[in-house]
């Protein structure tokens, strides 16, 4: 497979908001390189580096705050559902299947991709923005059409839903209630 580049931004519905991504695939994989800014009631910068296999899953996860907040963190799947966050294992975050990170619509593509494009539940590391902290999150998408999905959160938001429309690639076009690509 020859190198293959593409840019995507999303905008915040929710509050003002940008993220500008570009995904470089060969080979190997996909390396993902994004810059958000949240500018809502408690604004922040986030910067990642997202290194994935050929098959979309996670190998690496590198993030840092870029708004004077000197936090940074690493994510490494050190099995299939098995990980350690800043060089130590988190045994708290073995049956994770996916990371999800909760300011990108990004990662809602590695979870669809994962599920084999089909209805299923899968147990995602969650990553809350802001915080930068971890924990595991259950999952559910179910398919409302060829690119058309309803994610349902039974975890960290339980009780939350949201349609999400793919583009040709199958990365999030619309992110109901939240994000938009632009």
């Amino acid at each position: 497979m020859q190198n293959h580049k593409l840019l995507r931004r999303w905008r915040r519905i929710d509050a003002p908001g940008l993220e500008l991504m570009t995904l470089s695939r060969d080979t190997s994989g996909l390396t993902v390189r994004s810059t958000l800014v949240y500018a809502g009631e408690e604004s922040y910068g986030l910067r990642y580096r997202w290194e994935l296999d050929a098959s979309w899953h996670t190998r690496t996860l590198h993030l840092e705050r870029t708004d004077g907040a000197a936090t940074s963190l690493c994510i490494e799947r050190t099995g299939d559902t098995d990980w350690r966050v800043d060089g130590q294992v988190r045994p708290d975050l073995a049956g994770c299947h996916e990371v999800d990170v909760s300011a990108t619509p990004f990662c809602n593509s590695l979870a669809i991709r994962r599920l084999g494009r089909a209805d299923g539940d899968l147990l995602a590391l969650f990553v809350d923005a802001p915080s930068l902290t971890c924990q595991p999150s259950r999952q559910r998408y179910e398919a409302l059409g060829p690119r058309a999905w309803l994610y349902l959160d039974k975890g960290v938001a339980d009780g939350f839903n949201a349609q999400l429309d793919l583009d040709e690639e199958g990365l999030v076009a619309s992110y109901e209630h939240l994000f938009e690509a632009f």
